[in-house]
């Protein structure tokens, strides 16, 4: 017998009730996706059409050329070169394992580099710089690029790109000064003055590169051609925009000078330093550290981790460290032009007062000798500089010393002349230096950082620049030349002009001075005539090296205690007298007197920068040099 649907019992009401649940639901994705579809079909057809369109073309950056730098007399110090690189783009490689494997093993031939690190290269740029291709290998042969052309489809994400390479013509020379380039960093991207590049852009790191980036740095171009889906050009270009060079740097340094400042200091095989800077002005005609590095390591594509690490290994001495305004020491007795200075203002000395110099003096109950207790009898201001009397200027140490926080007028003038501050030198990293005050001092002991407060033996001490004294070779040639022109604290600087690639000036530099001090005409004849006669008299610290010097010069030794190190070497010449010109700074770690080592380099600084023929200097017995017709 036939059941039928009329008979058949009604559904239960929860189970209907389902049913009507699930086709609401269904009836609702339908909708969904129907109106879906038509958004993106009607609705937003023509966009996503335009950007469809848009991936069959692909723009490539063409990279601008940095402007060069060239010294005062347009010497090229840094130009740009060209060079093919090898590149792979880590987005473009085959995503299935093996063929990635095989096109990294392929390339790893050609860049003559184990798959293994290429791999490596790959993950340590693309994590530095997500977007930028990973560069492999520069200077590549063109052999290389007409095979990859004929068998691009085995290299996919591999291609030779034409770079700009910084180029050195002077080989280390001025290393510290004009620094490094390389590709602004993701960190970099994230604030002023980069954060309006690109990844890839190339920027300057550090040195005059750094400081003068925005106006070294072109302004990149672009080619926009047209691809097929695997990102393969195929055909003509679209669109050319051309890039813009950079603009040209002109600096104030003397490439000959610079270059005689770098083989004094090398030839004595000891690290140091040595400036060289007009004392009117404050233009820098020469600045140099030893030991040196050569700057073109930054210019590879792949720098060994060795060579980084060995800029700042101590066993190397670290190269890369600029000590001329990173390097920080006691300065001996260079420091007592400046302490005069401060003992004249304060009126604690006179230019003619006479101090008894018996070679040892007791202040506070301790002893303070001069070097080899040697004794100088009477001396004045002017014989005092001339032999380096320190009991004259423990004397004047004393009388000026000042419990009070900021201590008396030696701190006063050593502010006032540019110590314990930047002095506004265009370079990066510039280190300030150290004061000591009683308050600085008192701080540390009351934090149980050392073992006494303030006593009237560190003024003492500060007067012939040792104790905790800190200054670097810059901020001593600062104040020298503050002394040397009447008072102008001048502010250093290595630009003199930016000009265009036309070569039009644009932009002239010519910093004002940081302030005026008072120096009476009076103190400043006085302290230059004793440091002529260090120089030019017997008996004088310096006669030994500048005593038949064919012209004129005034300078001050130094040997500081710098425990556990040897004594360092120092030697301030201001140059020529009686009207300097000139003052030149050099420090040597570790070299002894002043006149065994820092004195002779100085005397080979201004051979060349004064343009004296070394003929005329013949070593007589005894070392005295004298002028020979």
């Amino acid at each position: 017998m036939f059941s039928h649907d009329w008979q058949r019992p009604p559904l239960p009401a929860q189970f209907a009730l389902r049913v009507a649940i699930l086709g609401g639901i269904a009836l609702v994705v339908f909708t969904i996706i129907f109106l879906r579809l038509w958004y993106l079909g009607v609705l937003s057809g023509d966009r996503y059409l335009a950007e469809a369109q848009n991936n069959q073309v692909r723009e490539f950056t063409v990279q601008a050329p940095r402007g060069e730098i060239v010294d005062r007399e347009g010497r090229p110090l840094v130009v740009n070169r060209t060079a093919l690189e090898l590149q792979v783009k880590p987005t473009e490689l085959p995503r299935k394992t093996i063929k990635r494997r095989r096109v990294i093993e392929r390339v790893a031939k050609f860049a003559e580099m184990k798959p293994e690190r290429v791999r490596r290269e790959i993950r340590r740029q693309s994590r530095e710089l997500p977007a930028s291709p990973v560069s492999l290998k520069r200077d590549v042969p063109y052999e290389l690029v007409y095979y990859l052309r004929e068998n691009q489809a085995r290299f996919s994400g591999v291609s030779v790109e034409r770079v700009y390479v910084r180029r050195y013509p002077q080989d280390t020379l001025a290393a510290h000064v004009l620094g490094s380039v390389g590709e602004v960093s993701e960190d970099e991207l994230e604030r002023p003055p980069h954060n309006a590049l690109a990844p890839g852009d190339i920027v300057g790191k550090a040195g005059v590169e750094g400081t003068y980036d925005s106006l070294l740095r072109g302004v990149n171009g672009a080619t926009r051609v047209q691809v097929d889906a695997l990102g393969n050009p195929t055909g003509g270009q679209l669109s050319v925009r051309e890039p813009r060079a950079g603009n040209d740097l002109e600096l104030s340094i003397d490439a000959r000078v610079q270059r005689a400042g770098e083989q004094a200091l090398a030839s004595r095989q000891l690290p140091g330093a040595f400036v060289v800077m007009d004392v009117a002005s404050g233009e820098l005609l020469g600045m140099g550290s030893s030991p040196t590095y050569d700057p073109s390591i930054f210019g590879r594509p792949v720098i060994r981790e060795s060579e980084l690490e060995r800029l700042w290994a101590e066993e190397a001495s670290v190269p890369g460290l600029n000590r001329v305004i990173q390097g920080l020491y006691p300065t001996g007795s260079t420091f007592k032009p400046i302490a005069a200075v401060a003992a004249l203002d304060s009126g604690d000395l006179t230019p003619d007062r006479v101090i008894q110099d018996g070679g040892v003096i007791e202040i506070g109950e301790q002893e303070f000798t001069n070097a080899g207790e040697t004794p100088h009898g009477p001396v004045a201001l002017v014989d005092a500089l001339r032999v380096s009397s320190d009991v004259f200027f423990y004397t004047v140490g004393a009388e000026m010393n000042d419990p009070s926080d900021d201590g008396g007028s030696l701190q006063e003038w050593m502010h006032k002349l540019g110590l314990g501050s930047s002095t506004g030198l265009d370079l990066p990293g510039e280190a300030a230096g150290l004061v000591p005050t009683p308050e600085w001092r008192n701080d540390l002991y009351r934090e149980g950082l050392t073992d006494r407060p303030w006593s009237i033996g560190d003024n003492v001490q500060l007067a012939i620049g040792q104790g905790d004294q800190q200054a670097n070779p810059l901020q001593m040639a600062v104040a020298y030349a503050a002394i040397a022109n009447g008072g102008e604290v001048v502010r250093p600087h290595l630009a003199l002009r930016v000009t265009d690639p036309a070569g039009q000036s644009i932009q002239e530099i010519d910093p004002a001075p940081r302030r005026r001090v008072d120096i009476a005409p009076a103190w400043q004849r006085t302290i230059l005539e004793g440091l002529n006669g260090a120089a030019t008299e017997p008996g004088g610290t310096a006669y030994g090296v500048f005593g038949g010097f064919p012209v004129e010069t005034a300078g001050k030794t130094g040997t500081a205690e710098r425990p556990p190190r040897e004594d360092q070497s120092w030697y301030m010449a201001l140059a020529p007298y009686p009207d300097p010109e000139y003052v030149v700074a050099v420090t040597i770690e570790e070299g002894g007197f002043g006149a065994d080592a820092a004195a002779p380099a100085a005397r080979e600084i201004l051979t060349e920068l004064l343009d004296v023929n070394p003929q005329r200097i013949e070593e007589v017995s005894g070392g005295d040099p004298v002028v020979t017709e």
